[in-house]
């Protein structure tokens, strides 16, 4: 399982999508859940992120 979730194309759709919904949240749902759901898929995104960073820099000192 760990092997699928930090394949690169993986690591990209994690990021986008949650990126996405990390930006739209706000705006569709109304109150503090929308605020909360924005701050959680954003973290997810960042994780994301980061991962993909992480793995670039090491496939350009191999």
């Amino acid at each position: 399982m760990k092997s699928l979730l930090s394949s690169r194309p993986v690591l990209w759709f994690l990021f986008l999508f949650n990126l996405v919904v990390a930006a739209a949240a706000p705006f569709v749902v109304d109150g503090s859940q929308g605020v909360v759901t924005s701050v959680g898929m954003g973290v997810v995104s960042l994780g994301a992120g980061i991962s993909l960073l992480r793995d670039r820099g090491q496939r350009q000192q191999a």
